[in-house]
């Protein structure tokens, strides 16, 4: 409602703002910042799109693939409504949004909210505290996100500047990965006989796979810059189940900004991006048009013993001509293309990732937590589970391939875990015994134990509100060592060093950067190697945490953090909305 002043009574109420500006200030100076309410429609329905000289019907929110951008400012609260019109349950995930005190809104299928069922809707109501940058949203249920994603742009509040120099323009960049089949049958055959999935058929950039792939010269994404001009291009790793190299031919990129966060400003020709992270480039164009065009290429960084999809998905750089230039000669000036890292250079992802360290700034402060309540030990890493009656395994033994954290493949439970912790039934639901440290200790980056048997459960952590956190996550070789990138929902993390081998907790935490450490929400445990990391318990709720590679969550790597109510009024998790999903 809108009130009108009469000139009279307006200079009354400018006489009594002048005598309470004293108490006023502090509330306009919140009301210029304030955030505003935006509205999204997300209709989940197939679409017929044709890549790889090949059509099928694939999931996409209102048609489009890749989905719709989500544009918003910091402090601004999006209700996006989602309809679901698959025959599939779907969920959508609004990854590395902080969800304070709104875990209703965070997505995962089972975990925070039961699925929307086909026919049904639901409104993802949460608002954008303290974050700026570029994240993504995506399914959260079974292998939906294939196809069903799209960037996440948070801008800072209004007449808030960037760190580094303005861009004369923003573009996201979302890589993605391309079956030519059904990919909800590839999973449920996987599961079904206890195989490994097929592996996809190319990347995509932006949805497109560009033409190093059979037939799909005219399906390539295109970037045209002007000479000089400085472009922020918004990194997104949609892939399924493969970490990422970047570049762009003949170009050095500035990294800025990584999962939603201000970074110390670094060079780089080749950018590591793991699945689930996000990271902003500033790419500077050169001073005069130059007669090539310039490869943007993305290829797999793969450390298992799996096959992989080592194919490579390349964009184009273009430079606008002046109007003169004749468009015949624009026809053949030469492609440039991108040399990448071996797929399973370790080493350059290792070093690539010590280089990102938190601006730690006066207006960007690191707020790492000194002292520790809690230490945790997880290895993270492949076994073996036996197959349940309804599967036929082709393996011998009646085995499967399984994942698991501590030993401990989590079993999805048929009712969300957030709805049982609140209503206090988790009796049956699920237990808060979750492992501290591995059962037993090995050479976790050595001979592989003679049992590789994983146990199995719906086991959580519970977490007292504010308990301050740190956890030293472990690969194993056990089925080969592997890079494992790890996603904590509901919180940023600091992530304050890695190493090669194994964990010592009598050296390693020596080299713990507590002054400027990353603060992400999506770390590569290194392919026989660890990480260590630490975070404030200080969103009630319960929060996911698994591996991003797809294929390891459907098999198990995953688990949950319960963080109870605090005292205040601010410290307790909202009741559920009216319209939650029922199971």
């Amino acid at each position: 409602m809108v009130s009108v002043l009469t000139s009279s009574a307006l200079s009354k109420a400018l006489f009594f703002l002048s005598l309470c500006s004293v108490w006023l200030l502090p509330d306009l100076a919140l009301a210029k910042h304030a955030g505003i309410t935006r509205h999204y429609k997300f209709n989940i329905k197939m679409q017929n799109v044709t890549r790889l000289c090949q059509t099928k019907s694939i999931v996409t929110v209102n048609g489009q693939f890749p989905g719709p951008r989500i544009i918003a400012r910091e402090g601004d609260r999006l209700l996006i409504k989602v309809v679901n019109h698959l025959q599939y349950n779907v969920t959508i995930h609004w990854h590395g949004i902080r969800q304070l005190r709104s875990g209703w809104a965070d997505g995962p299928a089972y975990v925070t909210q039961c699925p929307i069922q086909t026919g049904q809707s639901y409104v993802y109501n949460f608002t954008i505290t303290g974050q700026r940058g570029t994240l993504f949203w995506h399914a959260h249920i079974s292998w939906l996100r294939a196809t069903l994603y799209g960037p996440i742009v948070i801008l800072p509040k209004r007449h808030a500047s960037y760190p580094f120099p303005q861009p004369f323009k923003e573009v996201p960049i979302v890589f993605g990965e391309w079956w030519k089949a059904d990919t909800e049958t590839i999973i449920n055959q996987a599961m079904a006989t206890g195989g490994a999935p097929n592996i996809s058929d190319a990347f995509t950039i932006n949805g497109l796979p560009g033409p190093s792939y059979n037939c799909s010269a005219k399906e390539t994404f295109k970037l045209k810059v002007k000479p000089g001009k400085t472009y922020l291009l918004r990194l997104v790793n949609a892939a399924l189940n493969d970490e990422l190299f970047f570049r762009v031919a003949n170009h050095t990129l500035t990294v800025v900004e990584a999962d939603a966060v201000y970074v110390k400003p670094f060079k780089t020709d080749i950018v590591v991006i793991t699945p689930g992270q996000t990271t902003n480039v500033l790419l500077k164009a050169k001073s005069k048009t130059p007669n090539a065009k310039f490869a943007m290429s993305a290829r797999p960084y793969a450390t298992g013993p799996a096959t992989f999809d080592n194919t490579t998905t390349i964009g184009i750089l273009e430079y606008k001509k002046s109007a003169s230039a004749s468009s015949s000669n624009n026809m053949n000036i030469p492609l440039l293309k991108a040399k990448l890292p071996q797929f399973n250079d370790s080493t350059y992802a290792m070093k690539f990732n010590q280089k990102i360290r938190s601006l730690a700034t006066r207006k960007f402060p690191v707020k790492v937590p000194k002292k520790v309540d809690r230490r945790f030990f997880f290895t993270v890493g492949l076994g073996i589970l036996p197959c349940s009656k309804n599967q036929t395994c082709q393996a011998p033994n009646n085995i499967r391939p399984a994942a698991g954290i501590n030993n401990v493949s989590l079993v999805q439970p048929n009712t969300a875990l957030l709805q049982a912790h609140f209503f206090n039934r988790s009796k049956g639901v699920y237990t808060t015994n979750f492992p501290t440290n591995p059962p037993f200790k090995f050479n976790y980056t050595g001979t592989p134990p003679k049992n590789i048997m994983l146990d199995s459960g719906t086991k959580l952590v519970s977490l007292n509100y504010n308990t301050n956190v740190e956890l030293v996550m472990q690969d194993t070789s056990i089925l080969g060592a592997e890079s494992h990138p790890l996603h904590l929902h509901g919180f940023n993390f600091f992530v304050l060093a890695q190493g090669i081998g194994n964990f010592d907790p009598k050296k390693d935490p020596a080299k713990f950067n507590l002054i400027d450490p990353a603060e992400r929400n999506t770390v590569g445990v290194p392919s026989g190697g660890w990480v260590a990391i630490r975070f404030l318990a200080d969103n009630p709720g319960v929060w996911f945490m698994h591996c991003h590679l797809e294929v390891h969550t459907s098999w198990g790597l995953k688990m949950a953090w319960v963080v109870n109510d605090g005292k205040g009024p601010k410290q307790k998790l909202m009741p559920p909305p009216a319209d939650l999903p029922k199971c």
